[in-house]
């Protein structure tokens, strides 16, 4: 199984990364095969064609299980997530397990996850099976809240994994 955290935090190597990556490791019981913290692709992601930003769309479209985060700004993800996504092509990611997984001051927005990120995922092919992730993010790794969405979305994302990718043809 190929697993991805994909981070789009202007901060990089921030606490939504570190989220990203333990959420991922806490569903499949291993750390992410690969991690795009978006805000590494740079420049690139304000063009098509950019090879680094093209190998980290590829990575994300060739994963089986992947956990996208953001932390929230102005109620929502970051433009720079945003523009990450804009490469991938509707439907592209048709087989890709998706979590959407936001960090967030208070639980304000505690519906954003599934409102505004699960709706793009959605778009774009991938299935996202369980409820949204909204993490504190003063304490993200407080194992309360994670230990509670984990109880019910890891089965699911589970069944999901087992179901497979479509075949063509």
């Amino acid at each position: 199984m190929s697993t991805i955290a994909v981070v789009g935090n202007p901060k990089p190597r921030s606490r939504t990364r570190s989220a990203a990556e333990l959420v991922v490791e806490r569903l499949t019981g291993a750390p992410p095969d690969r991690v795009v913290d978006v805000i590494d692709l740079g420049a690139g992601l304000l063009g098509w064609g950019d090879p680094d930003v093209a190998d980290a769309v590829t990575a994300l479209r060739e994963a089986e299980v992947a956990v996208v985060a953001s932390p929230t700004y102005k109620a929502t993800y970051t433009g720079l997530l945003k523009l990450f996504l804009d490469q991938v092509g509707t439907g592209d990611l048709a087989g890709v397990v998706a979590v959407p997984l936001m960090l967030g001051g208070g639980p304000g927005h505690a519906l954003a996850p599934d409102l505004l990120l699960k709706p793009v995922l959605v778009e774009l092919g991938a299935t996202t099976p369980t409820k949204g992730l909204y993490l504190i993010d003063k304490a993200w790794d407080s194992p309360g809240p994670l230990d509670e969405w984990l109880r019910a979305a890891g089965p699911q994302v589970a069944a999901a994994r087992t179901a497979g990718r479509p075949t063509l043809g």
